[in-house]
């Protein structure tokens, strides 16, 4: 006879470990990593706590591969900024690319590597370090792309690459938190607009 459930990626599994992970990910996201319990997680994803352990690990395991999914799903756009033709368009894609990340009506509000970079407790300590050290790899990317301008000429010679890095970092983990907050994106698209204004000309 015929399934007549499709197959979730040929996983002989009896959930779909794609659409827990998802699941598991919105919890991480709304309740930070201390913060979501075993009940919490095995309620969302819809699994009981030996079917998490054999599939995903402990605890942290799953946050790793929640994370790996935030990064590939929710952060294109950083990939997609690097890319952009000017120095310019890199910094407004980032900015507009995170504001309609972080204020979705489907999705938590605020940005998850924020929120567990400024996670605290013994148990987060190494969830803390994964995250900083995911953001530090971003940002060196920006500043290499930065530097790219530079020497190109599509930004100023006295520009410092790392610096503008860093502010446009800052921006964005301070966009990151107001959302989080409930800051409605009108004031955070203000923010952005406010960013662009500043931008260094030739």
């Amino acid at each position: 006879m015929e399934n007549a459930l499709p197959a979730c990626k040929g996983r002989p599994r009896e959930f779909c470990t794609d659409q827990a992970l998802a699941s598991a990910l919105r919890v991480f996201w709304s309740k930070g990593y201390e913060g979501a319990s075993m009940a919490d997680l095995t309620e969302a994803m819809g699994i009981t706590k030996p079917s998490l352990y054999a599939a995903f690990g402990n605890k942290e395991a799953l946050f790793h591969k929640a994370l790996d999914l935030y990064e590939a799903e929710k952060l294109a756009y950083i990939r997609e900024a690097l890319d952009q033709p000017t120095a310019r368009g890199v910094a407004e894609h980032l900015l507009r690319g995170a504001l309609k990340a972080m204020t979705s009506q489907w999705e938590p509000k605020g940005c998850l590597g924020v929120i567990h970079s400024v996670a605290c407790g013994s148990e987060a300590e190494s969830i803390k370090a994964e995250v900083v050290a995911r953001r530090a790899s971003s940002q060196a990317a920006i500043v290499g792309r930065f530097q790219r301008a530079v020497d190109e000429g599509d930004l100023p010679a006295d520009v410092d690459p790392a610096g503008l890095a860093n502010l446009i970092f800052a921006v964005l983990q301070g966009m990151g938190v107001q959302a989080g907050c409930g800051v409605p994106s009108e004031q955070l698209q203000s923010m952005v607009d406010a960013a662009l204004a500043l931008w260094p000309s030739r």
